[in-house]
């Protein structure tokens, strides 16, 4: 394994780590994914280059723009969870409250 691959599967990790064990800030958690759909995205766009396949390059492309939009509606949720509850923590946020 080459260290840029280490250093990609590692960058996954620890943000679907931090999404694991940070819980209190909603804003957090959308950082933690959006760490970890930068390095998928990064992964993705290296591999094509690395295995010399002109097919796959379309891949990073659909996967930054669903990130894109994945990144507007957590921000949308923010902005609607901290109007409606006061602040953005994730204890506040529950389904049995209506």
């Amino acid at each position: 394994m080459s260290t840029l691959h280490l250093s990609f599967y590692s960058a996954f990790t620890l943000s679907a780590l931090g999404l694991a064990f940070h819980r209190t800030h909603f804003i957090s958690a959308l950082l933690c994914l959006e760490s970890m759909m930068l390095s998928m995205y990064i992964a993705l766009s290296i591999w094509p280059i690395q295995t010399q396949t002109p097919s796959f390059t379309l891949i990073p492309l659909l996967m930054l723009t669903f990130s894109a939009c994945e990144a507007g509606t957590g921000l949308a949720m923010l902005v609607a969870s901290t109007r409606t509850h006061g602040s953005d923590h994730l204890h506040n946020l529950s389904l049995l409250q209506c």
